[in-house]
This record gives structure tokens, sequence and C-alpha cells, in this order.
């Protein structure tokens, strides 16, 4: 996300009430790399960051940077999240080379779950079916074995790790694999803008198979031909309707938007008020 010096100006249109109870009941991307663009922003706004662990963060980045960070988090009172990295991974794959290299990406990752205590850490299953579902057995085999050792951090810091749709077309992998784990320390992360650009499909069709696991929610919009991260009701996803389903079904998940921009930002935080998402203050 890309937000300038110019975000403090803003300050007397956005903290009124009703943004500031959304903020507090959101999380916003922020890569590592350039959180301490957003120092300013996290104390003024009360931002609660989603940290970005993506590239090269995890093998440039010290203990005690990750530290530093954390106490600040912690002295302003607020909570995080964590987002695996996830791009060039492949958590199931059958070569043993790749698969132990995305293994220690991942375990770098959960190294800093003791560090920031994050509410949950979003990751991939990195699953596509145009390459995967000709060896779909090894491939679910491997990545169970992985996940395991994973959900077995999670579950000792008390934390959730949340499995993101991305290029799976169904969700009958994530039933399939949540079913196999079958840990309330593992849940399911519905992204938005990943159903229309890859999946090309409803969230009818996820919810309600994935209903009993969903535990967050990835908020950003598109046209449904490619990512673009547009903010809410920019594109042409039915916020409407997945946020009515949402309060029919006593639905509370975690909420984290992606945004491109500081415009973006705003823009989505003010659509979260028109649709009046948040019934009542949400306890981490």
């Amino acid at each position: 996300m890309l937000i300038g010096s110019c975000l403090l100006s803003l300050y007397p249109e956005i903290m009124d009430q009703k943004l500031s109870h959304i903020i507090g009941n959101c999380f916003v991307n922020l890569p590592f790399d350039q959180l301490s663009l957003y120092d300013e922003l996290i104390r003024k706004f009360r931002i609660q960051p989603e940290i970005g662990l993506e590239g090269e963060i995890l093998y440039t980045f010290t203990r005690d940077n990750f530290a530093e960070k954390a106490r600040l988090l912690e002295q302003e009172g607020l909570h995080c999240t964590l987002h695996a990295p996830f791009g060039d991974l492949s958590p199931g794959a059958r070569d043993k080379r790749i698969l132990e290299a995305s293994r220690d990406k991942l375990r770098r990752c959960f190294e800093l779950i003791e560090i920031f205590k994050p509410v949950s850490v979003v990751c991939h299953l990195n699953y596509e079916e145009i390459k995967h579902s000709y060896h779909l057995d090894d491939w679910f085999d491997n990545s169970l074995a992985t996940w395991r050792e994973f959900l077995t951090i999670a579950e000792q810091n008390s934390t959730i790790i949340m499995f993101e749709n991305t290029y799976e077309t169904s969700p009958a992998i994530h039933q399939r694999f949540l079913e196999t784990l079958n840990s309330p320390h593992a849940r399911f992360c519905l992204d938005t803008g990943h159903l229309m650009a890859f999946a090309q499909n409803q969230w009818q069709n996820w919810l309600p198979p994935l209903e009993n696991w969903l535990g967050q929610l990835h908020l950003h919009d598109n046209r449904g031909s490619r990512d673009e991260h547009l903010p809410i009701g920019a594109g042409d996803f039915d916020f409407t309707g997945l946020f009515a389903y949402l309060k029919k079904h006593n639905l509370a998940p975690l909420v984290t938007l992606e945004p491109r921009s500081e415009t973006d930002l705003w823009e989505s935080l003010k659509a979260l008020d028109r649709l009046a998402l948040f019934d009542h203050k949400i306890e981490y």
C-alpha cells in the first residue's frame, strides 16, 4: 500500500466516530520493509497492520528489527496479523529441494509469532488445478505435512492459520484440507478479489461450503479480469450480498483491507460505513 505524508491532512475528515470505529475493526495490509514509513499513521490513526513478509524480507531483516516494530504496536495497544510469504513457494512440491526451500521460508515466518503475537497468520495453499491435479495425492500429502508442522506452532502460540483462496477455482481443496487438519486453529480466509479475478466465480460458491471455517476476509474489488485491488465498491464484487449473508448467519470474521493507495484506503473505509458491516466492536 502506498500512503503519503498528505494523509495526516485528512485527519479531521476520517476520524469521525463512525470511521474511527471501523478502523478499530480492521487490519490494513502493510509490507514490513515499508512499515517505518507508517509509524505516524499507525499511532495517529490507530491502524492495525497485516504485516506482509513477501520477497526478501525474512532474509534481510534481523530478529531485532522485527522486535522493534512489535514493541511499537504493543506500546500503542494495537493488534496485528501476519501475511506469510507465498510467491515462488510450493508447500506441496514433489521436488524435495523445492519443498524444503518453501518450508524453510515459512519457518522463518512462523518464528515471528512469538515476537508479534499476531491474531492470525494468513497463508496460501498455492494449489493450481492445471498443475497439481495430475498428481493430486502427492501434492496433498506433501502439503499436509508442511502445514501440520506450522499448525503445531500456531496451536502452541494460540493463534490461527487462515488459508486464503488464490488460484483455486472451487472450495473443494480448502474444504478437504480443513476437514483433514480438523483444528480450530486452521480456518479459511475469503479473498473477494481473488474469487473474481482468478476463480472467476461468485462468493455463493464458497459459502456455505466453507462457512464453518470462515475466520477472515481480505476485502478489495476488481472488474473480473485482473487482481486490481480496487477499493470496495469500485468493481463488480457483490459486497452487499456477502455482508448481508454474514449478518444473517451471525458470522464475524476478521477483516483486512488490501488497498493499493491512500485514496483507496479511505474509499474502502467509507464503503464499509455505508454498508454497515460492523454492528459492534470486535474483541481480539
